[in-house]
């Protein structure tokens, strides 16, 4: 599957505080947060549905990634979603090795294997 998506009881709010707690351990950080209900609605469309899209970066593996590729930055920074659906909280992301894949470097595949499993366990402990 080229995503990791999860469900949670918590609210939005309460998701991404939580993911930002998780990602901080793991040396990520937030650069962005894109609330695309309020950017449609600002542009004059009805739109209710509820997703946030964080772009995280961690700068020393930014750096790592690109000294060996620079074709990665076109997947950087990555990219975190919280959204509703059914009721509940979800929280997903692309999978780095999904999309590395496109790349076809084998030098870097293991460095976003590293990164893919480090964002899920911050996925799965804001959960």
């Amino acid at each position: 599957m080229f995503h990791y998506t999860v469900e949670t009881t918590k609210t939005i709010e309460e998701a991404i505080a939580s993911l930002e707690e998780s990602l901080k351990e793991e040396k990520f950080g937030v650069l962005w947060e894109f609330d695309i209900k309020d950017k449609l609605q600002e542009k004059g469309f009805d739109f209710d549905q509820t997703y946030r899209v964080l772009e995280v970066c961690n700068p020393h593996e930014a750096q790592r990634v690109l000294s060996k590729n620079q074709m990665a930055v076109y997947f950087l920074p990555c990219k975190i979603v919280v959204y509703e659906d059914a009721g509940l909280s979800k929280i997903g992301m692309p999978r780095p090795t999904a999309l590395i894949e496109m790349v076809n470097d084998q030098s870097i595949k293991d460095l976003a294997k590293d990164i893919e499993e480090r964002l899920i366990r911050c996925i799965d402990k804001a959960v």
